[in-house]
């Protein structure tokens, strides 16, 4: 049997997916996120090689990455020393000398471009009522050429090695003498004063700072070397806290595998096209064109250059955060274009296709409901409302050009319920 929505769902009982839905949605509103250290990727990510390349998106081969992702690839090895020159780095990955990985199959996430190599540090973040881990690289800074939008050059080089040699000792230092921060206060506090924690960070950011401010103050008394540095980084820089954001989101969503689930535990995508996993069918991907996009560009760039390198950072809208908390972050219609009233309305239609309501993360403007958490592959079909989410948007040339909102493709639902009654129908 076909239903309406052109896939086979219909075929599978439905109390027993709505009992499933219930019981992953229950870990995902239950998961209790600390950032606990900052250690190098190739220290603490599972499974992690000297020679390789992490970036963002569904797996793929070396020659599928094109344009600004394949250029970030290329950086992350001459960064890290895998080549000396452009062209022995294109040989390395041609060989397979230089391999390369998804971020998430090592339990991390990208943003775009989402390059992570064995020396970049990373933020390692425990889900406390689970025991899983997740992680993300750090921000390299307000700069619009960076590595994760696809440029490396002197200056790239020079930033992210001060990532490594100043700022993220510190910052772990500062995390490691605090004994971890709990995120999840911490981002239901920030969405109370103007946050959606995707795309606007600032005032995560301040309240991170001043969680680690007791430790940093012991350390200027301990004569730590780069404390005054690494804390004018921070206090400049309202983005830092995305990068904390991503990681408490994949250690909650990685806690909501739950056989028999419907609920989206993973959105991304490549310079190929978008995808998402389902809680239900474990790694897989399921891949469809470009994610649709309406935006608001810097000035003296134009839409036909909008390019796409890859994205992990909806990994927020699969815990009822982003473009799923809106209504939290009218200030960014001035960033990323719309209306306050555009805003509320999409923020209110994905309740529409989540299973529930968060018992965290609140919107004021909504008398403090929950946002919509836990987006359902067979209401996204039945309704016919895509997934909303925040983002930057990459020039084709390199570099950030914009801000928007993109909607996940209908076609990677179509085919994830496919999988799923294949899988599922003799239930």
């Amino acid at each position: 049997m076909v239903n309406a929505a052109g896939t086979r769902a219909g075929t599978v009982d439905s109390t027993f997916i709505d009992a499933a839905n219930e019981k992953a949605f229950a870990r995902l509103d239950a998961a209790d996120p600390w950032v606990v250290d900052v250690a190098p990727a190739g220290d603490v990510l599972p499974g992690y090689r000297a020679n390789l390349v992490l970036t963002s998106g569904a797996p793929m081969e070396w020659a599928e990455y094109v344009g600004g992702q394949r250029e970030a690839l290329i950086g992350g090895a001459l960064f890290e020393g895998l080549a000396a020159t452009r062209e022995e780095a294109i040989a390395g990955f041609d060989s397979g000398e230089i391999e390369i990985g998804a971020c998430h199959d090592y339990a991390a996430v990208g943003s775009l471009a989402g390059i992570y190599t064995a020396s970049m540090p990373v933020f390692v973040v425990e889900n406390r009522a689970h025991g899983n881990i997740g992680f993300c690289n750090f921000y390299e800074g307000k700069e619009p050429r960076r590595l994760n939008y696809g440029c490396y050059d002197e200056g790239v080089h020079q930033r992210l090695l001060h990532v490594n040699t100043v700022l993220a000792p510190v910052v772990g230092e500062a995390i490691r003498r605090t004994e971890g921060v709990a995120l999840k206060p911490l981002i239901a506090r920030a969405l109370r004063m103007g946050d959606e924690v995707h795309s606007r960070n600032a005032a995560a950011s301040i309240l991170f700072n001043r969680e680690i401010l007791p430790a940093i103050l012991d350390m200027v008394r301990d004569d730590v070397p780069g404390v005054q540095e690494s804390m004018l980084h921070l206090a400049e820089n309202d983005y830092f806290f995305l990068r904390l954001s991503m990681a408490a989101a994949k250690a909650s969503a990685d806690a909501m595998i739950v056989e028999g689930s419907t609920l989206v535990s993973a959105m991304a995508f490549s310079c190929r096209g978008f995808a998402i996993k389902l809680a239900g069918l474990g790694d897989q991907w399921f891949e469809g064109p470009p994610p649709i996009h309406q935006g608001k560009l810097f000035k003296g760039h134009t839409e036909d250059e909008i390019t796409w390198m890859g994205g992990e950072s909806p990994i927020t809208e699969t815990v009822g955060l982003g473009g799923f908390a809106q209504a939290c972050a009218l200030s960014l219609q001035d960033y990323q274009g719309g209306s306050p009233d555009v805003m509320i309305e999409r923020n209110r239609e994905m309740y529409e296709i989540t299973h529930g309501e968060n018992g965290t993360y609140r919107i004021p403007l909504f008398s403090f409901q929950g946002t919509p958490t836990g987006v359902d592959a067979r209401k996204v079909l039945d309704k016919g409302i895509l997934p909303v989410m925040d983002v930057g948007l990459a020039g084709r040339d390199g570099g950030q050009i914009g801000a928007g909102v993109i909607r996940a493709p209908r076609e990677c639902f179509e085919q994830a319920m496919n999988a799923y009654a294949e899988r599922y129908e003799s239930r």
